[in-house]
């Protein structure tokens, strides 16, 4: 099986890059553009591995997706790779629309170029995954879950630029015949995770005796899913998953913010003892605008049809993450000296 990841040296991607190397014995190669968020590092493990190459270039460079699936020859591709943060979003959203429109659009066109001289049964076998978010779906009640069938809703310019780039992916399906299928997570977190998220920002900062930010009053609820089961999840949906259909990936994980971050501040207070407990670190701000007020996922159809089931829940993931980030100072300092220091983003500026 040979495998094109886009956005591979993301937080997800080279979750998903690590399985399909080491677990899988895929023949992968990962293309990113390394922005920011974008870092080699989390790869170190498989980066000299004989079935796994790397490619820096855009996915919005239409002639060097081609070139690339004309020289690689892959099987499926995995398009992951796309701008994530919404607070990042609220104030700079031109790169959400270029990279995750734009890019997703020039993406299918060369994947479909290349498709459509596919010989058979080359051609039928092929796929194209397009992971996105339940972002999409906008903001749930108190109760229900997020299905397959939800109407679109989104609230930022994130959610927005996502809800556009899942259109387009099954519009050619329907249109091209491209056989796409679209996987749509809840809230990811885990090893790897670069620190302007939720918990990395919250470990980090408390390991830093810094501010713990809560937005609001920290009761909008969030459904966690550990990025290992969502990369076999992935793998999962793009061998076995029907084009056309989307599947919904949650951890079965509802937890309020405020609560997330407690676990954190207990946590650390077991594996990193301070002067006094974590938690009074916490400082409420102001909240971020077009807040959504709940996810979660029924992740029903890819249980049944597909057999998947999440092995971590949050007890145990959160527990692994707070040691993993105490444990792997040699992967985040850097970025927090040269990239992002902890800083509140997306804020707007008044008058």
């Amino acid at each position: 099986m040979r495998i094109v990841v886009t956005g591979g040296a993301g937080f997800i991607g080279s979750a998903l890059v690590r399985h399909l190397v080491r677990e899988a014995g895929a023949e992968v190669l990962n293309i990113d553009k390394l922005t920011y968020a974008g870092n080699l590092a989390s790869l170190t493990s498989i980066e000299n591995a004989p079935n796994y190459r790397f490619l820096k270039a855009d996915i919005c460079d239409r002639a060097a997706m081609a070139e690339a699936m004309a020289d690689f020859r892959p099987d499926r591709i995995m398009h992951l790779a796309a701008e994530s943060h919404v607070d990042r979003s609220i104030t700079g959203a031109a790169d959400f629309i270029e990279t995750n429109v734009i890019g997703t659009f020039s993406l299918l066109e060369a994947a479909r170029q290349y498709w459509s001289a596919l010989p058979e049964p080359e051609r039928s076998a092929f796929r194209f995954l397009h992971v996105s978010t339940d972002e999409v779906y906008g903001s749930l009640g108190d109760e229900g879950l997020f299905a397959e069938t939800t109407p679109y809703d989104p609230s930022s310019p994130y959610s927005a630029s996502k809800a556009a780039s899942d259109h387009l992916a099954i519009a050619w399906h329907r249109t091209y015949g491209l056989p796409v299928v679209v996987s749509n997570c809840s809230n990811n977190y885990g090893p790897f995770h670069f620190p302007e998220k939720l918990i990395p920002l919250t470990i980090l900062n408390a390991l830093a005796g810094r501010s713990l930010p809560i937005y609001g009053s920290g009761a909008n609820i969030r459904d966690w899913l550990y990025v290992d089961d969502h990369a076999r999840a992935l793998d999962l949906i793009a061998s076995r998953g029907r084009p056309g259909e989307k599947y919904n990936v949650g951890g079965r994980n509802e937890r309020r913010n405020i609560d997330v971050v407690q676990a954190i501040c207990a946590l650390m207070d077991e594996m990193r003892p301070g002067a006094g407990p974590h938690s009074g670190l916490i400082t409420h701000v102001a909240d971020r605008p077009g807040h959504d007020a709940r996810y979660a996922i029924d992740a029903t159809r890819l249980e049944t049809e597909l057999g998947w089931k999440a092995r971590e829940n949050f007890d145990s993931g959160i527990r692994n993450t707070v040691r993993w980030y105490l444990d792997n100072e040699w992967w985040w300092q850097p970025l927090r000296d040269g990239v992002y220091s902890g800083e509140r983003l997306g804020v707007l500026k008044q008058g």
